[in-house]
């Protein structure tokens, strides 16, 4: 794949490892596959990890959807490609589309990403003409991330403090842990029964190590969630899960 092109194409398998005990992917691992995507298509262009460093700025994704139409099984090649469809002073929306190995879209998913200030964790100005430039002319069916209804307010919450195995690159709660924290919230019968169709989350502050949490749950209506990760009675995190009948 040559740096100047837009839109990044990814591959991988379906390895056991990744599956639940369905014998499909899981949002998480999808989510995670998205974030291996974002980073590499960001450093082929020269807006990495690496190169955020280099300001003392770093990327914190701040809100992400996804919707599946089918999960992928058991040793499934799968492509990811990623492209960025707008850019703001101080945010970018980067999306995704979830391919099988015959070509049909299984999924897709929209992200927004900010830059911070790695000192004063502050939102840092973006590059907007250089970034611009990679923005591609192809679209992404699903809406948009929307506002999502707190939970933390009618639920009393389960506690949780922040662990080792939470934290990621930056020694902060990872994006990932919180997706697999949400989803944990519900019953074993609800995954034999149904499954998630949309998965939307909404990163609003950070988690540290040690830090004491409630997570909360709520129906808003039929075979729809809110959800809510809050530290000091302040979520931290809200979460949405649309849920379909198997």
């Amino acid at each position: 794949m040559m740096a100047f092109e837009k839109i990044g194409e990814y591959h991988y398998i379906t390895e056991s490892y990744l599956l639940d005990f369905r014998g499909r992917i899981t949002i998480p691992m999808i989510g995670s596959y998205m974030l291996h995507a974002a980073s590499n298509h960001a450093s082929l262009r020269g807006f990495g990890f690496s190169d955020m460093t280099e300001k003392r700025t770093a990327w914190v994704l701040s809100r992400l959807a996804i919707e599946i139409n089918r999960y992928p099984e058991l040793s499934e090649p799968v492509a990811l490609y990623t492209w960025i469809d707008e850019v703001g002073r101080i945010s970018t929306s980067r999306c995704f589309e979830l391919v099988d190995n015959a070509g049909d879209p299984v999924g897709y998913a929209r992200s927004i990403w900010a830059a911070i200030d790695m000192q004063t964790r502050r939102p840092a100005p973006l590059e907007v003409e250089a970034l611009s430039a990679y923005i591609a002319d192809k679209t992404c069916p699903i809406e948009k991330p929307g506002k999502i209804s707190p939970a933390e307010n009618e639920t009393e919450g389960i506690p949780y403090k922040v662990k080792y195995s939470d934290l990621d690159i930056n020694g902060h709660f990872n994006s990932i842990k919180y997706m697999e924290h949400l989803l944990d919230l519900f019953d074993l019968d609800l995954f034999i029964r149904k499954e998630v169709k949309r998965f939307e989350i909404a990163y609003l502050s950070e988690g540290k190590y040690g830090m004491p949490l409630t997570l909360h749950k709520k129906e808003t209506a039929a075979n729809k969630y809110s959800m809510a990760i809050c530290h000091e009675g302040k979520a931290i995190c809200r979460a949405a899960a649309d849920w379909v009948i198997r």
